[in-house]
């Protein structure tokens, strides 16, 4: 019998390197890793700042500020809180209650400015109905050194709380708060790793019905993240990272980690279950599935650098986490995996569960999947129609999408300092989060003195605007912060309105007439506003160049025009539907009740973008695995319908067990207290489950049997486009790789 050439791709060079070369490929990998770890633990993790994320107007005010002289454009303020049901400060035991909280951090060195709301000059830090009161100071230092330093002073002012049972006393703040965010969203992702590991394990072994080939995919997904959780502290050094990347490489990682050694090692057993010797099965899953895998992690690397055009730091550093994971976990599969796979051998049938092997075996998974795949191709014209009008009504909610900014909202309400956020948020309505004015003028002169009054009595007759309405003039009197509260949440629409009317009346009409005078605005609220803004700004140079890209590398890839813009009309439609049952579920609340959330009107500013890129490039998985098999069909002969038949069923239990294994990993974001991962993880279960099944098993194979052999449509004026060398599945009599020693 005649041998096949070997196939000489990338994929299939680096497959048969690595065999060749198991101690180097698996023993470089083990020390890769553990240096990533080591040294990304030794130098520690660089966040990006709270105050240095700024875009647009709120940049500007954030410069002005500094360049007057005040350290902090929104200082790093901690306030207590001190409340009574039934009495108010003008009694002794309210007025020494207070005093035991001034007492008690007053000898801390780590704040300044001190304030109590005793002195007669501090009257704006009581209610209206004098049964609230606040004790405010500012932590000195950088917000790294105040969120170190602030656990000695809520202990402190928790310490006052107890001797003080009747009444209630609670600190919240930028930084306690922030802390706080942090240390639950740790928890939480500790807790969703804890559930997604045994889930993924469990499918795994259901899909494989061994222990040791159901170990590998998930080792070496973890090592991957691992790896670059490590590498992420090391660049973080040059780049700082959010300080949610972590949960973002856990869920991108493990996801694409698992799905890639899953296609490879799928493949590489198939081939044996054929007949095909331990060099030809591996040879033939490394030119093949390999390949596959090369393509779309470089497609996915390539959609995540997208986000690096966005100019926000979040995105940026969301970017650089994902591209890496999906960088690191594609080299392990197209390594480590097949040296693991030719040292190994026959013994990845090691650890067989009888059970599940014979429930794997008479699951008749390739024959529900004709049963699913027949009608799509017997009525391919009712079928591609049923599926389009399945996915179109799912994606009319996003035509009603909106954008907000969660802040404190998204936190759990029994948070000991969001408790004191909302007691505070209750009695001062926006003095948790003003809107801070940066103004460059001479504060000296009765132009700005009169300026200021006006805008002070105008702003509290708008109706959107609060007292305590604060002036602080630099030392040079050549410039101001001046902080206004405004009406709402702080990132809701009331909220937003008074922004608008700050800005663009109240502000012009005052301070804009002082001669000389320059301002700009900043806060919780305009930075959120002007960060929404910005996002919407590059959502269309975002989805323009990952459309465009993932068009030309599948043009390239699979020499097709029809399945290159048929590609990118699946994964829009796909990606359309995943953003209509967000809006459905967190905009319009329909499962509030189910997923334990309040709809705070609109989903997370930066989850549009990030789930387009996130679930383009991940769709793409499926996309070029499934198109890989039914090209090589075609190539070997068979025709357009049969390919599709054959490429589609001979790939749908590996598609169906990678999509469990992605959707399972995204869920269980989707049980955390935090509504924008909640958004999250529902967001990127739903789009793979629709693509897995929907588009990959009825829309797909009905477009390609209704077009036939258009589907290979290349014009001559690109008949210039490299030809990539494709595998031939023939039997090959060659003796059985022996790995090096």
């Amino acid at each position: 019998m005649s041998r096949s050439r070997p196939s000489y791709n990338l994929a299939a060079r680096m497959g048969r390197w690595s065999a060749s070369h198991w101690k180097t490929a698996v023993f470089g990998w083990l020390a890769f890793v553990i240096a990533a770890v080591a040294i990304g633990m030794a130098v520690g993790q660089k966040t990006t700042s709270m105050q240095g994320q700024d875009v647009g107007q709120s940049k500007r005010a954030d410069k002005i500020l500094t360049q007057a002289g005040f350290k902090q454009s929104d200082p790093l303020t901690e306030i207590v809180v001190v409340q009574s049901k039934t009495k108010t400060i003008a009694d002794p035991t309210f007025r020494a209650t207070v005093n035991d909280v001034v007492h008690a951090v007053a000898p801390f060195m780590t704040i300044r400015d001190l304030r109590s709301p005793v002195a007669r000059v501090n009257a704006d830090q009581v209610s209206r109905d004098g049964r609230t009161a606040l004790v405010e100071w500012q932590m000195k230092g950088t917000e790294k050194q105040a969120e170190k330093n602030v656990g000695a002073l809520t202990r402190t002012t928790a310490a006052v709380a107890k001797a003080n049972p009747r009444f209630y006393v609670g600190e919240t703040g930028s930084v306690s708060l922030s802390k706080s965010i942090s240390k639950l969203f740790s928890q939480q992702l500790a807790k969703a790793g804890e559930h997604s590991l045994p889930l993924t394990l469990i499918v795994l072994l259901l899909v494989f019905g061994t222990l040791a080939a159901a170990f590998v995919p998930l080792l070496l997904a973890l090592s991957s993240v691992i790896a670059t959780i490590g590498l992420s502290n090391i660049v973080s050094h040059v780049l700082p990272m959010d300080g949610n990347v972590s949960a973002v490489i856990l869920l991108v990682g493990l996801a694409v980690g698992v799905d890639y050694t899953l296609f490879y090692l799928k493949r590489e057993r198939e081939e044996r279950a054929a007949g095909r010797t331990p060099r030809a099965a591996l040879e033939a899953a490394a030119a093949t599935s390999g390949r596959a895998v090369l393509v779309s992690g470089l497609t996915v690397a390539v959609a995540m650098a997208v986000m690096l055009f966005t100019g926000d730091k979040t995105f940026i550093s969301f970017a650089v986490a994902t591209m890496m994971v999906v960088l690191v976990a594609m080299l392990g599969s197209l390594t480590v995996l097949p040296a693991l796979l030719a040292k190994l051998g026959d013994r990845i049938e090691k650890g067989r569960i009888p059970l599940l092997g014979r429930l794997r075996r008479t699951s008749g998974e390739n024959r529900l999947w004709a049963r699913i795949l027949t009608p799509a191709l017997r009525r391919p014209a009712v079928s591609a129609l049923a599926a389009t009008a399945v996915l179109v009504a799912l994606a009319l909610p996003t035509l009603n999408l909106k954008t907000v900014q969660s802040g404190i909202d998204s936190m759990p309400r029994t948070t000991a300092t969001v408790v004191a956020f909302d007691r505070l948020q209750g009695a001062f309505p926006g003095a948790a989060g003003p809107a801070l004015i940066g103004v460059n003028a001479n504060t000296a002169s009765p132009a700005f003195k009169t300026a200021v009054r006006e805008l002070r009595t105008r702003a509290l007759a708008s109706g959107e605007m609060r007292e305590p309405i604060r002036i602080d003039a630099n030392a040079e009197q050549t410039g101001a912060r001046i902080r206004i509260p405004l009406a709402g949440s702080g990132v809701d629409a009331a909220s937003n309105r008074a922004l608008q009317t700050l800005r663009t009346t109240l502000l012009p009409q005052t301070i804009g007439k002082v001669p000389g005078a320059s301002y700009a605005v900043s806060g919780q609220t305009a930075s959120a506003h002007d960060q929404n803004q910005q996002m919407k700004d590059s959502a269309p140079l975002v989805f323009g160049f990952v459309l465009t890209f993932a068009f030309l590398l599948l043009l390239v890839s699979f020499r097709s025009l029809v399945i290159a813009a048929k590609a990118i009309v699946l994964n829009l439609l796909s990606v359309g539907a995943a953003y209509g049952v967000l809006v459905t579920v967190f905009q319009n609340g329909w499962g509030k009740s189910l997923l334990n959330f309040t709809p705070n009107g609109g989903i997370a500013w930066w989850l549009p973008i990030f789930l387009f890129v996130i679930l383009f490039g991940l769709s793409m998985d499926y996309n070029v695995f499934i198109l890989s098999r039914i090209r090589e069909a075609y190539d070997r002969g068979m025709k357009t319908g049969d390919a599709v038949a054959y490429g589609i069923k001979n790939t749908a239990g590996t598609v169906t067990s990678a999509a469990i294994v992605m959707v399972g990993a995204f869920a269980i974001f989707a049980t955390l207290p935090i509504i924008d991962m909640k958004e999250m993880g529902v967001g990127l279960a739903a789009a793979v489950l629709i693509d897995a099944t929907i588009v990959r098993a009825i829309l797909l194979p009905a477009t390609m049997k209704l077009l036939g052999d258009w589907n290979w449509y290349l014009p001559r004026w690109l008949d210039w486009l490299p030809k990539p060398q494709r595998q031939q599945p023939q039997p090959q009599l060659e003796p059985a790789l022996e790995p090096s020693h």
